[in-house]
């Protein structure tokens, strides 16, 4: 794959190359990232996937590789508004997601965030701004469904970063998840 990638970069047919990172085999992007493969990675970042700090977030800067964070509001769970008797439309992949299992865990780790929230801060701010915060990261790809989210997206990077004290406390809301039948 290297040696097609190369002419496609020497071409001028190409002038980067990206990859999207699996959130349960980072060391895969990890390698790519060091071999020099990606100008660019799109990984899993969020309040509770902080994994890419570990290993991929340093080589990148190593590299000078771009880091795009998508999932920033964790499939939803970091919206703040999922309850444990959250459906969804028949056929929405949600429903293989959060399955039982997941829809219960994913909503009290969240709901242990709501106290932390401060000055009419917002779950989906907190969540953004948690993401902006981090320099390695070059932008974010939040989900929109509405145009009042739109809105609310763009306001979190108007808001700042957020203060140190309440930055540091959601690092501790990492969530170090083991894949099962349900991941994707």
């Amino acid at each position: 794959m290297r040696p097609a990638i190369e002419k496609l970069l020497t071409s001028g047919k190409v002038r980067a190359i990206g990859g999207s990172l699996n959130r349960w085999e980072p060391w895969n992007g990890v390698r790519a990232v060091r071999e020099g493969v990606f100008d660019a990675v799109q990984v899993i970042y969020n309040i509770f996937d902080q994994n890419p700090e570990d290993e991929l977030f340093p080589a990148c800067r190593e590299k000078d590789v771009a880091v795009i964070a998508r999932v920033p509001f964790d499939e939803g769970s970091l919206t703040g508004t999922l309850t444990v008797d959250s459906k969804w439309p028949k056929g929405d992949w949600r429903n293989t997601y959060f399955v039982a299992e997941n829809l219960k865990s994913s909503v009290a780790h969240a709901d242990a965030l709501k106290p932390l929230l401060r000055d009419g801060m917002t779950m989906p701010g907190m969540a953004l701004r948690f993401i902006l915060n981090n320099k390695d990261v070059g932008t974010i790809i939040p989900g929109m469904r509405k145009l009042r989210h739109v809105d609310a997206n763009l306001a979190a990077s108007d808001h700042g970063p957020l203060p140190a004290q309440l930055h540091a406390e959601l690092r501790k809301h990492r969530w170090d998840r083991t894949p099962t039948k349900w991941s994707q």
